[in-house]
């Protein structure tokens, strides 16, 4: 292979929560992202209709997404990834009937994917679920929960049956460790045997969403998504060799059920030294066998690990903290950019699991500034990205199958973090500021022109 497949899959990926928008309208119930006014990182919060949220309008896609999805189709997308908010399909997520507007604007907005030939990749759970949930059972911590899941995939498999062939589950899953209540909807304090009996649960429902999709979608692809956490080891002691591969072992460990089936030797003893024991029932290792097509993943940056963190300061990403590389430059946000490792997280992946691989989000977050023209140079984006595909393309002639690559996010879109508007992916700019003031125009940056140069060209334009 000398670069990239003929029918690579290119486009962008988004999220319901984080550019829809029109959060209470049409029968949509209150999320758990709905929650959380000021992202992951900030409180959960009570809402009533008198508690405004940025995303709340977000980047209003909910009303204008033929117009984004026109932008995209001129880019030459050939996939956009998005996510179905589970919250308006069942409000509370224990209805017995799905609420119809909410299956219609899906359709819509597939048949609007359609008329450019662009391919839906669709995210069952992405960092939300209905919060009637949380109430009412304690969220994923309740196996009653998974029958609510399947029942919700299987309503949505059945009604976009020929108009979406690939599907995620559930996104970036193994974050729970990091973030329960986003995760897995557990709210105050939960204890380990707490989220992994959760965790346990959502792997059970997921591989319950692969069946379904089997049985109802044969000619369909259904695959996980993991948060490609990947670490170095500080120094080459021995110990940090080992707790490199403790650290990486962590989310692969959800990787591990989700492509083979079962739970690995080592997760085992994890939890039987820290007194941790999981309500496992027969018919839970039957379903976990339904195993997923592909393997898809995040990847924005790298770290390091050392059996001696008190010797290093620590930095975060989005979600998970980790000990800066030395040999790296960081973003603003102190996110370490490491394209090689991309590389080499498409090789270990590959050789972990033999299955193909989807990069399903990789971008930059940076301040834009729009010139008085209406122009935006973000070089520093185009950047990022080329040395990226370049690696990416070194890990194809590797041997590594890959499908596609969705960057993120095509267009500005509310940090899932820190629910910000001014931490900007996009290829195409949104006006609209942190205090949610703008008037939600359309503009194209020069990031747009290079990545529609870049598919155009299948890859050989970087």
């Amino acid at each position: 292979m000398k670069g990239f497949p003929e029918d690579f899959l290119w486009g962008g990926a988004v999220a319901a929560n984080q550019v829809e928008g029109a959060w209470n309208i049409n029968g949509k119930g209150v999320s758990t992202s709905d929650m959380q006014l000021n992202g992951i990182h900030g409180a959960v919060t009570q809402r009533d209709t008198d508690v405004e949220c940025i995303k709340d309008i977000a980047i209003d896609f909910y009303h204008q997404y033929p117009e984004d999805i026109k932008l995209f189709a001129e880019m030459g997308f050939k996939v956009l990834r998005t996510s179905i908010a589970w919250s308006r399909i069942y409000p509370n997520g224990d209805e017995a009937e799905p609420c119809e507007a909410g299956l219609a604007f899906y359709e819509q907005l597939f048949a609007e994917m359609a008329k450019y030939n662009i391919q839906p990749l669709i995210t069952l759970s992405h960092y939300e679920m209905p919060y009637g949930l949380v109430k009412k059972l304690g969220g994923w911590i309740n196996r009653e929960t998974i029958d609510h899941f399947e029942k919700y995939a299987v309503t949505v498999f059945n009604r976009y049956k020929n108009q979406v062939k690939y599907w995620l589950t559930f996104n970036e899953i193994n974050m729970s460790l990091h973030s329960p209540f986003t995760g897995v909807g557990l709210e105050g304090n939960p204890d380990e045997q707490q989220i992994y009996q959760a965790i346990h649960h959502q792997l059970v429902a997921s591989a319950r969403a692969v069946k379904a999709c089997h049985d109802i979608i044969p000619d369909a692809s259904i695959g996980n998504m993991l948060l490609g956490a990947l670490r170095y080891p500080m120094t080459c002691h021995p110990k940090d060799m080992l707790e490199m591969q403790k650290k990486n072992r962590e989310w692969l460990f959800f990787g591990d059920v989700q492509v083979r089936g079962d739970y690995p030797a080592w997760i085992q003893r994890y939890f039987s030294e820290n007194n941790i024991h999981l309500d496992i029932t027969e018919s839970d290792y039957a379903d976990l066998m339904n195993t997923v097509d592909f393997v898809s993943f995040s990847y924005y940056m790298s770290g390091c690990s050392t059996w001696e963190p008190e010797k290093y300061e620590g930095s975060r990403g989005n979600i998970i903290r980790l000990i800066p590389n030395p040999h790296l430059k960081a973003s603003e946000w102190g996110w370490q950019i490491d394209p090689e490792g991309l590389r080499y997280l498409l090789n270990d992946l590959y050789d972990r699991y033999q299955k193909p691989l989807f990069i399903v989000e990789n971008g930059f977050g940076a301040r834009d500034v729009v010139e008085e023209d209406g122009s935006i140079h973000d070089d520093y984006r185009i950047d990022y990205l080329r040395q990226h595909l370049i690696q990416v393309k070194e890990a194809i002639k590797d041997g590594v199958q890959l499908l596609g690559y969705t960057s993120w996010g095509p267009i500005d879109l509310v940090s899932a973090g820190t629910a910000q508007m001014e931490k900007r992916y996009g290829f195409i700019h949104v006006d609209r500021d942190d205090q949610g003031n703008g008037t939600l125009i359309r503009r194209r940056k020069d990031s747009f022109y290079w990545y529609k140069k870049v598919i155009s060209s299948n890859g050989e334009y970087l």
